[in-house]
């Protein structure tokens, strides 16, 4: 069985990527396996200052899933390339995916022109589910003209892949993904967490102190390969689906709605061991569904 697959000319041993926020740096899970079975992983969201996140509680659990609004808590890009991308280089062999957040067009550029040094470094992938401060505080990604705007502006300084990380509370996550083609991304990332809220009914106020988080788990993996299958149709880059991933499974059905790698993310925080374990579990599932190359799946239901 071959779980091979090529990411933006990266040859990844199999689809399986850590999703940023859920993994640190890695260093973590190192302590219980070694990382060098994952395909890729992606650092933890990083930003041009250090930020220390958003107020307590900032995690709240929901049936099948949890809430976050941890605030893109991350010692700034100039720790993570002198502190701890050589830490990682000690615990993973393999190209990284790094994930870049921002809060203004020149707060992308910054990070994306320090990371293009990085020889660590195989893919940016830019969130762009960041509220751009300078224009009233909606996100990026919520239209195609805004997420094309970042993407042309990284794109001019970098020559790695940039994949574009979309808001699944965008009105048409497709119509971005392709705004985001035109402007030079190559490849897209989706979907980023879905927007929600808890109330605890004893005290009648919300249960995070930031209000609303993000919804992840495996409550929004039929969303997740609902716009990965749309998204597919309109563009012709390679797309990283993620979004409730928690199976093998769950990644053979991502990869025929048009994923060509696969991200994990909650799952982590619940089990250390779900990326070893999903990997372990792929040659088993592609023999019972008759797959000889995994590659041979990405988009197979368009």
């Amino acid at each position: 069985m071959n779980t091979k697959v090529t990411l933006s000319g990266l040859t990844l041993d199999n689809p399986i990527i850590p999703a940023s926020g859920t993994f640190g740096f890695g260093r973590e899970f190192a302590r219980f396996y070694d990382l060098d079975v994952l395909g890729s992983f992606c650092l933890k969201g990083t930003t041009r200052e250090p930020r220390y996140g958003n107020p307590t509680p900032r995690i709240a659990e929901t049936p099948s899933g949890m809430l976050n609004a941890v605030g893109l808590q991350n010692p700034g890009i100039d720790k993570v390339i002198s502190e701890e991308l050589p830490a990682v280089a000690k615990i993973f062999h393999k190209p990284v995916v790094a994930n870049l957040s921002g809060f203004s067009i020149d707060e992308f550029v910054h990070c994306a022109a320090l990371m293009d040094k990085q020889d660590q470094v195989g893919i940016l992938e830019i969130n762009i589910s960041c509220p751009n401060v300078h224009h009233g505080g909606m996100a990026f990604g919520m239209l195609p003209e805004s997420a094309a705007e970042v993407t042309r502006e990284v794109r001019a300084v970098t020559k790695k892949p940039i994949y574009i990380k979309l808001s699944p509370n965008a009105a048409d996550i497709a119509a971005v993904a392709v705004a985001c083609e035109n402007a030079g991304a190559d490849g897209v990332s989706l979907i980023n967490t879905l927007l929600g809220m808890r109330i605890n009914m004893r005290t009648r106020k919300p249960l995070l102190a930031n209000t609303t988080g993000g919804l992840s788990g495996p409550a929004v993996f039929p969303v997740a390969v609902r716009m990965v299958y749309q998204v597919a149709k309109a563009v012709s880059i390679p797309i990283m689906g993620m979004g409730g991933v928690s199976t093998a499974a769950d990644v053979i059905e991502m990869m025929m709605a048009g994923a060509t790698a696969v991200q994990v993310g909650a799952a982590n925080l619940r089990d250390p061991y779900a990326c070893p374990r999903i990997i372990a579990d792929l040659p088993n599932e592609m023999k019972k569904y008759g797959i000889e190359n995994l590659s041979d799946i990405i988009g197979a239901a368009l």
